[in-house]
Order: structure tokens, then C-alpha cells, then sequence
């Protein structure tokens, strides 16, 4: 009775010793470690927005999946990951990350979040589901040591 007992633990504390949020991770780490944002972290990556995101922050971040990525039009993607527009990239990506650690219970009272980039997201919470302009949140609160991920199905786009 106590090896299983042990084993248990041993098992429970070797999970939490693997966990990104457990070893510290980032956002950008957490990210990488989920296996679902190997694009976003592309594109972090061409905008020069890595390091950024490594920061203290804290930062709230809205990450699209690959999923969501893959719904972007034809060539969009391609076109954006291209050194000459990096700018746009930048302003798209820093779209998706708000200043501080905005956990989903307080972003189900907001309306809106000013972004990195300057604009406001528009947010809406209805029926237990929340959308940031015209994406759904499809999983939240998933804490990094810098700030906090809400994972959203669709790549939101700043007013032009």
C-alpha cells in the first residue's frame, strides 16, 4: 500500500515538475510547449516579437491556433511572414496581447481591452461564452509566468 502511495505522488509530482507553468515557463514557452500555436510562434518569430513576449510583462495574450491560422485566406500567411511586412505582422500580432494578467473571470465584465498595438479589442460575453471581436474563446486561463493565454479560434484583425 505505501509503493502505491508513493508511486502516486512520485507520478503527481513528476507531472507538475513538466508542466510549462510549473517550470516558470513564458507565454512564448507555454505556447511552444502546447503544440497547437507552432504558427503563431512562426510569426512571433519573423515580427521579432519573441523576445518581447519573454518579457516580464505580465501580458494577456488572445493566441489563434494553427487551426485558426489555417483559415486565413490563400497566401495570406505567406504573404505576412515575408521581411517587408513585418510591420503589418507586428500590428496584427500585438492585436492579440493586452497589457497585464486578465484572467477569465474579469474579462467576462469587460467590453472592450486596449491592445498592444494601440487599438481596442471588442469584448462580449454571453450565455458563458466569450468573443474577442469575432473570435471565440475556446479555452482560457492558461497561466505562463508572465501573464496568462486564452485560446481563441479565429486570427482577429486591428482596424486598417
Amino acid at each position: 500500500m505505501k509503493k502505491a502511495a508513493l508511486a502516486g505522488v512520485a507520478l503527481a509530482l513528476a507531472t507538475m515538475i513538466v508542466t510549462p507553468a510549473a517550470r516558470g515557463a513564458d507565454i512564448v514557452e507555454t505556447a511552444v510547449a502546447a503544440g497547437q500555436f507552432n504558427t503563431l510562434a512562426k510569426a512571433l518569430e519573423a515580427a521579432g516579437l519573441v523576445d518581447a513576449l519573454k518579457a516580464p510583462g505580465p501580458f494577456t495574450v488572445f493566441a489563434p491556433t494553427d487551426e485558426a491560422f489555417s483559415r486565413l485566406p490563400a497566401g495570406t500567411l505567406e504573404d505576412l511572414l515575408k521581411p517587408e511586412n513585418r510591420d503589418k505582422l507586428r500590428s496584427i500580432l500585438t492585436y492579440h496581447v493586452v497589457s497585464g494578467r486578465v484572467m477569465s473571470s474579469e474579462v467576462v465584465k469587460l467590453r472592450s481591452a486596449k491592445t498592444l498595438n494601440g487599438q481596442s479589442v471588442r469584448i462580449r460575453a454571453r450565455g458563458g461564452k466569450v468573443q474577442v471581436d469575432d473570435a471565440n474563446v475556446i479555452k482560457a486561463d492558461i497561466e505562463a509566468s508572465n501573464g496568462v493565454i486564452h485560446v481563441i479560434d479565429k486570427v482577429i484583425l486591428p482596424k486598417q
